[in-house]
C-alpha cells in the first residue's frame, strides 16, 4: 500500500541548541515550499514559532507539528505524518525511546545524532523484528559521530577494491586537527551515560565490547576492548608521530564494525579497525599527547564522580540548549587522515575534512543530509526495514550527496 505523506521530512527537537542548527541548515540547502516538505517539531509551540522566525524568508511556510517525547499516541500521530523523523532530541536514552517505537510502529524512516552505544543496543534488540516487518529504516549515529568515520571507511574501501581487488585488512583513522565546542546537549547525553553506567553494568559492557552493536553470533574479531577513559600514548610508524586516544572512538569504531557486519563482511571478516588523535613527533610530541590523554582521562573521571559532576555541570559546563558562540561554529573544522593496509605491504590513505564546528555545525549538515537521503532516495535504496548505520544504508547515495553538497570531502592521499 502507498502512503501519502504530509510532510518528507520533520525536524523533531527543532526548539534545542543543534535542533535549532539543522533547520537554519534544511532552510540554506533546502528552503520550503519546493520539492522537499518539512516541518519543524518539538512540545512547545511558541519556542518553535521563535526557530521558524529565525528562518526569515526561509522559514516563512514551514509548518509546525508538536507532541510529547514521552506520549506514545502523539508521537505515533506525528510520525505517521511524515516520511522521515529525523530526531536531535538527547539524552536519547532518557528522551528518543517512544520517537523510535512509533516510528517503527507507523513504517516511518527515523535518522539521528546519537552516540549512546548502549541505548541503541536497546532499541535494535526491542524493535528490530518489527522495524523488518514495518519496513522502517532506523538510522542511527548520523552526525560527526560517526558519519566521517563510518562512511570514510566505505570511501576508502570502495576505492581499495577498485585498485587492488581487496578491501584493507585493517584501517587506523587519525584525527590530523579539530576545531570547535561542545553543545549543552551533547554533554548531557555524555553525563547521563556516567550516571547510569555504575548502576547497570549492562551499560558499561555495551561501552567497552569492540562488536556489542554487532547482530547476535557476529559479535567477534581481531579488535579489542576499549575504555572511554583510556590514557594510552602510542607511537604511529606510519604516520610518524606520537597518538593520544579519541574520546569519539570507542562509538565510532563499534559503527565502523557494525556497518562491515550489515554489509556481508565487505571489508572482510578479519577487518581490525580503531582511532586516535594524531599529536606531533619527537619528546615535544609525546609530552603533549601525555598531557593530552591524562587531561581527557582525568575529565572523563572528574564526570563519574557525583561531587565534581556536579560542580562540573553546576560551574563549567554549558547546560541544555547552550551551545559555541556563533564564532567557534564558523572557524570550527576538522581533518583526519585514513590509513588502510591491504597484503604484501600495500598501503592506501584518505583524508576526510568538514568544515564548521564538528559537534554543531557540521553534525547538523551531516544530519540533514542524512534525511533527505532517506527521504528523496527511499526507492534506490537498497535495503528493507530494520535498524541500519548510515553506510549499510545509505552507502554510496549519502556519499554522493555528502560530497555533492560540500557536507564533506573525501579523496585519496
Amino acid at each position: 500500500m502507498v502512503r501519502n505523506f504530509e510532510f518528507d521530512i520533520v525536524i523533531w527537537g527543532a526548539s534545542g541548541f543543534v535542533g535549532r542548527r539543522v533547520a537554519h541548515h534544511m532552510a540554506a540547502r533546502y528552503g520550503s515550499g519546493g520539492d522537499l516538505r518539512w516541518a519543524i517539531g518539538g512540545r512547545k509551540q511558541a519556542k518553535l514559532e521563535s526557530v521558524r522566525s529565525e528562518l526569515g524568508s526561509a522559514g516563512t511556510d514551514i509548518p509546525i507539528v508538536t507532541g510529547d517525547s514521552h506520549d506514545v499516541a502523539s508521537l505515533e500521530a506525528l510520525a505517521a505524518r511524515t516520511k522521515v523523523v529525523c530526531s536531535t532530541v538527547g539524552p536519547y536514552a532518557k528522551y528518543g525511546s517512544e520517537l523510535v517505537k512509533a516510528c517503527v510502529s507507523t513504517g516511518t524512516h527515523y535518522c539521528d545524532l546519537t552516540g549512546e552505544a548502549h541505548w541503541m543496543r536497546k532499541m535494535i534488540d526491542a524493535h528490530q523484528a518489527e522495524a523488518e516487518k514495518t519496513g522502517a529504516r532506523i538510522v542511527h549515529a548520523c552526525g560527526f559521530d560517526s558519519i566521517p568515520s563510518d562512511m570514510g571507511v566505505f570511501f576508502l574501501q570502495h576505492k581499495a577494491k577498485e585498485r587492488y581487488g581487496i578491501p584493507c585488512s585493517r584501517i587506523k583513522l587519525r584525527v590530523k586537527a579539530m576545531r570547535g565546542g561542545f553543545s549543552g546537549g551533547t554533554l548531557a547525553s555524555l553525563i547521563y551515560w556516567m550516571q547510569e553506567g555504575p548502576r547497570d553494568p549492562s551499560i558499561r559492557r555495551v561501552m567497552t565490547e569492540p562488536y556489542s552493536l554487532n547482530p547476535k553470533g557476529q559479535r567477534q574479531g581481531p579488535d579489542r576492548p576499549q575504555s572511554m577513559r583510556a590514557v594510552a600514548v602510542k607511537y604511529d610508524d606510519d604516520l610518524k608521530g606520537w597518538t593520544m586516544p579519541f574520546f569519539m572512538g570507542p562509538i565510532n569504531t563499534k559503527i565502523v564494525r557494525r556497518s562491515n557486519a550489515l554489509l556481508g563482511y565487505l571489508y572482510g571478516e578479519d577487518f581490525g579497525y580503531e582511532e586516535a588523535i594524531l599529536i606531533g613527533s619527537g619528546p615535544v610530541g609525546w609530552v603533549i599527547a601525555t598531557i593530552g590523554a591524562l587531561g581527557v582521562g582525568g575529565f572523563m573521571l572528574a564526570l563519574a564522580l557525583p561531587p565534581t559532576r556536579w560542580l562540573l555541570k553546576k560551574f563549567v559546563l554549558p547546560k541544555p540548549g547552550q551551545g559555541p558562540s556563533q564564532r567557534v561554529r564558523e572557524n570550527g573544522f576538522f581533518d583526519l587522515i585514513l590509513v588502510g593496509k591491504l597484503g604484501e605491504g600495500n598501503v592506501m590513505r584518505a583524508r576526510i575534512k568538514g568544515v564548521g564546528d564538528p559537534g554543531t555545525e557540521s553534525t547538523s549538515k551531516l544530519l540533514v543530509e542524512s534525511a533527505v537521503c532517506l527521504a528523496q532516495d527511499s526507492e534506490k535504496i537498497a535495503v528493507g526495514g530494520g535498524f541500519w548505520t548510515p553506510a549499510s544504508a545509505m552507502g554510496e547515495l549519502l556519499l554522493l550527496r555528502l560530497t555533492t553538497n560540500q557536507a564533506l570531502s573525501f579523496e585519496l592521499v
